[in-house]
C-alpha cells in the first residue's frame, strides 16, 4: 500500500508540473494536451522497450561471435514498441538549450511511424514547434523522474491513464467524452471477461475498453496480443490518435475506423460475429436522422426504433446505441457497456424494445453506479451486461445489483473503486454463475493479506524504540514536576500508556503467530472452514480487533509524549539546558518528534491495513455466508421476467433490491476526515478566488 500511495504522490507531482508548464507555452489546455500525452507516450513506450530489450538480446541467434540486430517483431511478441536510438526517452532528455528539441521529438514520432503503419500521421509532431526549447526540455526531465527509472511494473501505464483522467478533468478535449473512469471499465472487463476472439468498441474513445481487456488477459498470463483482436469507432480524428497511441503504448494494435455509428457500419464484415461489445457512448442523444438509419432495421435495429419526433429525429439515442452492441453480439456473445440511468426506465417506445430485449433471455446483469465517477459529469449512471449464451436456469432472470453505496471518495468531486470494491462486486457475479471455488479463493487471498501485514512486527518495535528514546529524553526534565499536578498525572498515564503498548504488542505478535499457524495447517479451506476462521474471537476477526485497540494505543501514547515534550519546552524551559542539544541514540531531541511521527505513520497504516483486508472477507460472509448467491437487501436480487413484467419491464436495480440497513462504521477516521474537510474547504476557497478574479475581469471588460 505504501508503494501505491508512493506511486500516487508521483503521479500527481507529474501533473502538477507538467500543468504548470502550459503557462509557458502558446496552447490553451485543449491543445496542450496532445503534445503533453504524446511524450508521456514516448516515455512509457521507453519503459516496456527497456523491460523487454534484455530478454530479446538474450534469445537472439549469433554467428562468428555476432549478433544479428534488434528488429521490430523482436518487440511486438512481447508487446512492446522497438525504438530507435533516436527515440528512446533517455537520448531526448540529453539534448541540450542548443539542441532543437522539436526537430528532435519529430524525427522521433516519424522513426515510430515508419515501423508501425497504424500509426501513421497519428503522432503528435508539428505541435511542439508551438512550445519554447526550454519548455519542451523541462517537460521531458519532468517525465523522467530518477525514482521512476528503476520502478517495476507497468508505471507509466498508470501514468498514461492518470494524464488522460487530467485532461478529461479539465474538459480538454471534446467535453471529456474520449475517457472512461478505469474502474467503470475493470468492473465490465471483470463481469464480460475478455478472454478470446473479436473485442468491438462501437464509440471507443481512447481505447480505454481495449486496454483494459489486455490487462485482464494480462491477469490470467495469457498473452493480449495472440487471443484479442480489437475493432473500434471514433468519429473525432483527435481521440482517434489518442486511441492509436494507447493502444500501441500498451503494445496492441486494433482496427479504429473513422465513423459517426448512427449512420455508419465500417465493420460491416463483424455485424453478428463480435464475440465481445464494450462501450460507454454518448448519453441522451437526440439529433439522430431517423430516415438515414431505417435501412438498420432488422439488422442492428433488431427492436426496431424507438419514438421518433415532428422533426424526423429519434428522441433519444440510448436505444439505438443499446440495438447495436445486441446485434453485433455472435451466438455466444457477451456485452458490457455505461449507459445512462434514464434508459432502464424509460417509458412509450423505449419501454417496448426493453421489454423485446429482455424477453430475448440475454440481458444478463445490471449495475447502479451512483454519481461523481465520471470527471466531466456528475450524473449516476448504470452497466448493462448481455450474455447471448446464458445457461437455461437463467434465461428468464436479470442479476441486480445496487453499488451505489459501494465507492472510494478520490476528490470532493471524484469517487471511484478501489480494488477490493472491484473484486467484491465481480464476486457476486461469480456466485450468480455458481462459480463458487472462486468466491472462496478471493476469501482466502483477503486472509493470506491480513495475515501478512499483522507479521509486521519490527515496525511495532520500532515505534515502541522510538517513545522510548523520548522518554529517556525527557525524564531529567520531569523530575522536578509537582508530584500532585496535572503534569505528574500525564506523566504517570504515559508510564501506563507504554506499560499496556508493551503488553499488547507482545498480545498482537502471539496472536498473529497462532493465526499463522491456524492457517497454514488449512489446505484448501471449505466456504465454512474459511467462515469459522474468519469471524472466529479466536482467528482473523479477533487480530483484527486487536490491531485496532493497538492503534489506540499507540495515537494516544504518541499525543501523551507530544504533550510532555511541550511541557519540557515551554514550561520547564529544556531548550536551554545543555542536556537538551545532547544526541541520544544518534538524534538530537529536537528530531525525536519527527521520528516517532514517522514510526507512528507507518506502524497505524500497517495495523489498518490488516483490519481493512478482514473487514473486506467478512463484507462477503456476511452477505453470502454459504458461498451461494442470496437476496441481500439494498445490494442484489435475482429477478425473474414475470416481476419484471409486473414493473414495466424496469431495469433498474434499486426498483427491485430494496434499501441497504445503515452500517455503523467501526473504523471511522476523525483526523483524516477532518483532513480531508480541510482539503475540500481549501479548494473550495481556491474556486471562489478564481471565480472573484474572472467576475472582476469580466466587469473590467465591459467598461462599467
Amino acid at each position: 500500500m505504501a508503494q501505491l500511495a508512493n506511486i500516487e504522490a508521483i503521479e500527481k507531482r507529474l501533473w502538477q508540473a507538467a500543468d504548470t508548464l502550459r503557462a509557458n507555452s502558446n496552447y490553451a489546455s485543449n491543445e496542450y494536451f496532445m503534445p503533453v500525452m504524446g511524450l508521456i507516450f514516448l516515455r512509457h513506450a521507453y519503459s516496456r522497450f527497456l523491460k523487454v530489450k534484455d530478454e530479446v538480446v538474450a534469445t537472439l541467434p549469433s554467428r562468428g561471435g555476432r549478433t544479428r540486430a534488434l528488429t521490430k517483431e523482436d518487440f511486438s511478441q512481447k508487446g512492446a514498441i522497438f525504438l530507435s536510438q533516436a527515440a528512446q526517452f533517455d537520448s531526448l532528455v540529453a539534448l541540450t538549450d542548443a539542441d532543437d528539441r522539436a526537430e528532435a521529438l519529430i524525427q522521433a514520432m516519424e522513426s515510430i511511424e515508419k515501423d508501425y503503419s497504424n500509426l501513421k500521421d497519428q503522432l503528435p509532431k508539428a505541435e511542439y514547434r508551438e512550445l519554447d526549447n526550454e519548455v519542451l526540455g523541462q517537460l521531458l526531465r519532468t517525465l523522467n523522474p530518477e525514482v521512476l527509472k528503476k520502478a517495476t511494473g507497468d508505471i507509466f501505464g498508470r501514468i498514461y491513464e492518470y494524464f488522460l483522467t487530467g485532461f478529461a478533468d479539465l474538459k480538454a478535449h471534446d467535453g471529456g467524452e474520449f475517457f472512461t473512469p478505469v474502474s467503470l471499465v475493470q468492473l465490465i472487463a471483470n463481469v464480460i471477461e475478455p478472454d478470446h476472439g473479436k473485442v468491438l468498441d462501437p464509440a471507443c474513445g481512447s481505447g480505454g475498453m481495449f486496454v483494459q481487456s489486455a490487462h485482464f488477459v494480462e491477469r490470467i498470463q495469457q498473452n493480449p496480443g495472440e487471443l484479442l483482436t480489437f475493432y473500434g469507432m471514433e468519429k473525432n480524428p483527435t481521440t482517434i490518435r489518442l486511441a492509436k497511441m494507447n493502444l500501441a503504448v500498451h503494445g496492441l494494435e486494433g482496427n479504429i475506423q473513422k465513423a459517426i455509428s448512427y449512420y455508419e457500419d465500417p465493420h460491416d464484415g463483424l455485424w453478428g460475429t463480435a464475440d465481445y461489445v464494450m462501450a460507454n457512448p454518448p448519453f441522451n442523444v437526440d439529433e439522430v436522422d431517423a430516415d438515414k438509419i431505417k435501412s438498420d432495421m432488422g439488422r442492428r435495429l433488431p427492436f426496431g426504433l424507438p419514438g421518433v419526433n415532428k422533426k424526423g429525429k429519434v428522441s433519444n439515442g440510448n436505444y439505438l446505441w443499446i440495438s447495436y452492441f445486441y446485434s453485433y453480439l455472435n451466438d455466444t456473445g457477451r456485452a458490457g457497456f455505461v449507459m445512462s440511468s434514464q434508459a432502464s426506465s424509460a417509458g412509450r417506445d423505449e419501454a417496448k424494445m426493453r421489454a423485446a430485449l429482455i424477453q430475448t433471455g440475454h440481458v444478463d446483469a445490471m449495475i447502479d453506479i451512483r454519481g461523481n465517477f465520471f470527471y466531466t459529469r456528475s450524473v449516476p449512471c448504470q452497466l448493462w451486461f448481455l450474455n447471448k449464451d446464458k445457461p437455461a436456469e437463467h434465461r428468464d432472470k436479470v442479476l441486480m445489483i445496487d453499488a451505489r453505496n459501494i465507492y472510494r471518495k478520490v476528490t470532493r468531486k471524484i469517487f471511484d473503486f478501489t480494488p477490493e470494491q472491484l473484486e467484491n462486486i465481480t464476486a457476486i457475479v461469480w456466485l450468480y454463475r455458481g462459480q463458487t471455488e472462486r468466491f472462496t479463493d478471493l476469501l482466502a487471498n483477503y486472509t493470506s493479506k491480513s495475515l501478512t501485514e499483522a507479521q509486521q512486527a519490527e515496525l511495532l518495535q520500532q515505534y515502541q524504540t522510538r517513545l522510548e528514546t523520548i522518554h529517556t529524553a525527557v525524564t531529567p526534565f520531569l523530575k522536578s514536576i509537582p508530584s500532585d499536578g496535572v503534569q505528574a498525572e500525564s506523566y504517570g498515564e504515559l508510564l501506563t500508556t507504554l506499560a499496556q503498548l508493551q503488553e499488547s504488542s507482545i498480545a498482537f505478535k502471539t496472536s498473529t503467530q497462532d493465526n499463522l499457524t491456524q492457517w497454514q495447517d488449512m489446505a484448501n479451506p471449505t466456504i465454512s472452514q474459511l467462515s469459522a476462521f474468519i469471524e472466529n474471537k479466536q482467528g482473523l476477526a479477533g487480530l483484527a480487533e486487536q490491531a485496532r485497540d493497538l492503534i489506540k494505543l499507540v495515537d494516544h501514547a504518541f499525543k501523551l509524549i507530544n504533550r510532555l515534550l511541550e511541557l519540557c519546552e515551554k514550561e520547564l524551559h529544556a531548550k536551554k539546558s545543555p542536556l537538551w542539544t545532547t544526541e541520544i541514540n544518534g538524534s538530537r531531541r529536537n528530531n525525536l518528534t519527527k521520528q516517532a511521527e514517522a514510526a507512528r505513520k507507518e506502524l497505524v497504516t500497517q495495523l489498518k491495513q490488516v483490519r481493512y483486508f478482514y473487514h473486506q472477507a467478512h463484507w462477503l460472509l456476511c452477505r453470502f455466508p454459504e458461498g451461494k448467491l442470496c437476496d441481500v437487501e439494498g445490494l442484489v436480487k435475482l429477478v425473474d421476467q414475470e416481476e419484471l413484467a409486473a414493473n414495466d419491464w424496469s431495469l433498474t436495480p434499486g426498483r427491485y433490491v430494496g434499501v441497504a440497513p445503515e452500517e455503523v462504521d467501526e473504523d471511522f477516521d476523525f483526523e483524516a476526515t477532518l483532513t480531508d474537510i480541510h482539503a475540500e474547504l481549501a479548494e473550495l476557497n481556491g474556486e471562489a478566488v478564481e471565480l472573484a478574479a474572472k467576475i472582476a475581469r469580466n466587469f473590467a471588460g465591459l467598461a462599467l
